[in-house]
């Protein structure tokens, strides 16, 4: 089984982790407050760019985290990096190829609480290909939300992808396999 190297965190900050009900939470995307960061090598330098957050339906249980589901997608064709070229090079198709594969996805599949860590496991879809993988999140409150107040919260996502698993294998002799991804994405209790 093919499993990408990725370390990430689930952890619940003071005052998050209080009950809230005795049943899961469904949360939505707020697109304005989210977006994914990623870094690849360049050299000794590294790239950064953006790309979108454009769907995120998390469903999250405090009392139970495996109950908790993620399903995170991303709009490919939003991606823009600091150099003109660059964006197009990660959009075109020998990378990214986002005029055929518009969007990538994260679904989980389970989540193993470990006090406040988890790991997160589920399937990533890059360029049509899934593979395994294990992600896990940060979660926070806003700067200036009440104590234990859950109706708006942050996702923090980190890891790193090998991008050649995927097929986005293009320019090989210049920009290395790992992407670094930092996903933050701002969620709304759904009423």
């Amino acid at each position: 089984m093919f499993r990408p190297p990725v370390a990430l965190a689930f952890v619940v900050l003071h005052g998050l982790a209080q009950p809230l009900a005795a049943r899961p939470q469904t949360y939505v995307l707020d697109p304005a407050g989210s977006e994914v960061a990623f870094e690849i090598g360049v050299g000794k330098n590294p790239l950064r760019g953006v790309m979108p957050v454009s769907r995120a339906d998390l469903t999250l249980d405090f009392d139970h985290a495996a109950a908790s589901r993620v399903d995170v997608t991303l709009d490919v064709t939003g991606a823009r990096m600091a150099l003109p070229f660059a964006t197009e090079a990660v959009k075109g198709a020998q990378v990214l190829d986002a005029a055929r594969f518009r969007e990538i996805r994260f679904q989980s599949l389970r989540l193993n609480a470990n006090g406040q860590t988890a790991a997160v496991d589920g399937n990533l879809t890059i360029r049509g290909i899934t593979r395994p993988i294990t992600l896990a999140a940060q979660i926070f409150r806003p700067k200036g939300s009440v104590e234990g107040d859950r109706s708006a919260l942050i996702v923090h996502l980190k890891g790193t992808v090998s991008r050649s698993a995927f097929g986005a294998s293009g320019y090989g002799d210049l920009v290395g396999d790992p992407v670094a991804i930092d996903i933050r994405a701002r969620i709304l209790l759904r009423k």
